[in-house]
């Protein structure tokens, strides 16, 4: 129960940050994830990672608050921690809670941004270690994936005069 009061307080806190901000969406191919955040250049952004290659009563929800620790135009340095839930568990077991804890996880990684002309289009690489909720076992992971930011259009810059010869 406690778990649950932990969680359910971190998601309304960060709520407040989904809200206003802008979003990115993610996909890790060699660890099937699929990510959907908040505003990652915002110093704060929250992110929540969905597995799409697992069965229903194995299906995990990463849900990770970042800091960014150096934002440039080209790559951005971040780290941040959180908790794996898994929503659908009661499938498998009737006597699970409500929403069950897997485990927790620390991230350490970089944004890279290698086009000049659409900063938006990202490479991620990350370290992972992960520990599963008793603290009984662990796992080193990285992760590579791709990523789109959505956000506002720069204001093209004007074009200039063109002069007619008469």
């Amino acid at each position: 129960m406690k778990k649950l009061l932990l969680v359910a307080a971190l998601l309304f806190i960060c709520s407040f940050e989904t809200l206003k901000a802008q979003a990115s969406v993610g996909y890790y191919p060699w660890s099937s994830l699929l990510s959907i955040s908040t505003n990652p250049r915002k110093a704060v952004w929250l992110d929540a990672r969905f597995q799409t290659n697992s069965l229903f009563s194995s299906l995990s929800v990463d849900i990770l608050p970042m800091v960014n620790l150096k934002r440039g135009e080209v790559v951005q340095w971040y780290l941040g921690g959180g908790v794996r839930l898994n929503p659908l568990y009661r499938i498998a077991d009737a006597d699970a809670d409500l929403i069950t804890i897997d485990g927790y996880s620390l991230n350490f990684g970089a944004r890279i941004a290698p086009l000049p002309k659409n900063r938006n289009i990202q490479l991620v690489l990350e370290l992972n270690p992960y520990v599963k909720d008793k603290f009984d076992s662990g796992v080193l992971k990285s992760h590579f994936g791709l990523v789109y930011v959505f956000g506002k259009k720069k204001k093209d810059e004007p074009a200039p005069e063109q002069v007619t010869n008469p």
